[in-house]
């Protein structure tokens, strides 16, 4: 029977998709390495771990909004849901190295995006939860299923330089904020009567 371990090698962004994708690079290794894994169907939860690295003032300025103020972050940093994904992993026999896409968002109204953008340099502590469907042969040959346990876990400090990365790729020196339909209905309609030719302009123009 199939004994799994997970180990997280790196990072990078994913080149020319469609949408901003990061690739995790695991490295799944079984035991006995002379058994026949046909494929497994991976699945993994990605867990930010806000509470697991230290924060400069600045940084802890632009979280304000998503943790409070500095003095509740002892009960307010909690382990955050970034994003559920998944890849089917082909066969082989010992090690497999693979890679994980991920889809990432800059929208900065979903809080993992808030955090993300909040940072200015260091890593993100991540924890990676495994499941899924194991097929294999046994000696006998015959095909046979097991489900991943749900302890299988990795744990992986995301470089913050490489998220920056990939969000300038797809959207130099630009931020996406989403608004509420009747807000940008009022937004769009002041923009019109004033006659303002961009978007950045008509904020420019409500600002202080």
């Amino acid at each position: 029977m199939p004994d799994l371990s997970f180990l997280v090698e790196g990072a990078e962004p994913i080149p020319f998709s469609t949408t901003p994708m990061l690739g995790i690079r695991l490295a799944i290794q079984n035991r006995p390495p002379q058994e026949e894994i046909r494929s497994i169907n991976l699945q993994c939860q990605i867990r930010i771990e806000p509470a697991r690295r230290t924060y400069t003032g600045e940084e802890q300025k632009r979280l304000l909004d998503l943790f409070g103020e500095p003095e509740r972050w002892s009960r307010t940093l909690h382990s955050m849901l970034w994003t559920q994904a998944a890849v089917l992993v082909p066969p082989f026999q010992g090690v497999s190295l693979v890679e994980l896409p991920v889809a990432c968002t800059f929208d900065l109204t979903v809080a993992t995006a808030k955090y993300f953008n909040g940072l200015e340099e260091g890593s993100v502590s991540l924890t990676l939860l495994f499941s899924g469907s194991v097929f294999y042969n046994t000696e006998e040959g015959d095909l046979q299923v097991v489900q991943i346990p749900w302890t299988q876990e990795a744990a992986y400090a995301l470089p913050v330089s490489v998220w920056k990365r990939l969000m300038d790729a797809y959207y130099p020196n630009t931020a996406w904020l989403g608004l509420r339909r009747d807000v940008f209905e009022r937004l769009h309609r002041y923009k019109t009567e004033h006659g303002i030719p961009t978007w950045e302009e008509t904020l420019e123009s409500m600002l202080p």
